[in-house]
């Protein structure tokens, strides 16, 4: 049986080197081996040997050698171009791993709750690759206890819009507050309370459908808010598809204010009073940081969160479709 370590695939990766394939875009630049060997300091035969061999480890023929001139053939050319995407991948790479040696994360996670403005969230994304950081940005949708959780388990970096409702357990995590959110209670013009008597007694609300967003706890019942016992219920995982689901009259509920503004002013959504008291959350933002100071990323991060506009854009500024 022949030795698998000698077999003639693993030659084949063995002969296709970075020096070898930027051997190869040499010869194919310059256009001839007697102008790539001058380029490389080589003899001619020297350079030519070593493409032989390159050819024979592969069983192909790489250059056409009827002519002066250094023509790739089909394989060769095929060659040529993963060669330069191969070249162009472990150049990013290596400069990548230089820069994060530098305290840039290799990856930096973000829990954002579903009371948060995404087009903010997008906004901060924006300026933050348009510095050209090494660092891989990976946004994760959350809700309730899901959002702080996510980070206590360290599937996240850096969580944002964590409500009231949701308890920070952890000893090693940090928060500051974003700022308070009110909640209004809406329904649809067409919907069976919006001609209600108000203020609606919580009995009359618990006679219709309530929509809710499930908390995104892997684990447990998470955190439950508004649902009267024994009343049907729509649930949904984002509060922007909570918002559609009332603008269809499928149910009512609380709706962050900022969120329904644009709607309850254009008509599509019906502000009701309630005799529940005023519903508000105040939104904060955490980190876990241990006896190591945060890397370049999360640092940066962390300054725009300090940024009271910044702060004002996470809560207010939600895009209408």
């Amino acid at each position: 049986m022949q030795n698998k370590y000698h077999s003639p695939s693993h030659i084949s990766y063995e002969a296709l080197t970075p020096d070898t394939l930027s051997m190869l875009q040499i010869i194919s630049t310059t256009g001839s081996f007697a102008a790539a060997a001058r380029r490389l300091d080589l003899v001619p035969s020297t350079l030519t040997y070593r493409v032989r061999q390159l050819e024979e480890a592969l069983d192909v023929l790489l250059f056409d050698r009827s002519s002066r001139q250094a023509i790739p053939t089909d394989a060769g050319r095929e060659l040529l171009r993963e060669g330069l995407r191969l070249l162009e991948d472990m150049d990013a790479i290596a400069s990548r791993i230089k820069r994060i040696a530098t305290g840039w994360e290799a990856q930096l996670t973000i829990a954002v709750d579903t009371i948060i403005a995404p087009s903010a969230i997008m906004g901060l994304c924006q300026t933050f690759l348009e510095t050209n950081p090494p660092t891989r940005i990976r946004i994760r949708d959350e809700a309730l206890s899901g959002t702080i959780q996510t980070l206590e388990s360290g599937l996240a970096d850096l969580a944002i819009g964590i409500p009231d409702q949701a308890q920070i357990l952890g000893k090693d995590i940090h928060q500051h507050p974003i700022g308070t959110v009110g909640f209004v209670f809406v329904v649809a013009p067409h919907h069976p309370l919006a001609k209600a008597e108000e203020p609606l007694s919580t009995d009359t609300i618990a006679r219709h459908r309530i929509i809710t967003v499930a908390d995104s706890i892997p684990r447990g019942t998470g955190v439950t808010i508004g649902l009267s016992r024994g009343q049907d219920v729509l649930t949904l995982p984002t509060m922007a598809a909570k918002l559609d689901a009332q603008m269809r009259g499928l149910g009512c509920g609380f709706v962050p204010e900022p969120m329904a503004r644009p709607f309850l002013e254009s008509g599509r959504l019906i502000a009701k009073r309630v005799e529940q008291p005023d519903r508000k959350t105040h939104a904060r933002y955490a980190w876990r940081q241990g006896k190591t100071k945060p890397g370049r990323a999360l640092t940066w991060w962390l300054e725009q969160l300090a940024k009271p506009t910044t702060r004002l854009a996470l809560l207010e500024h939600h895009r209408t479709r």
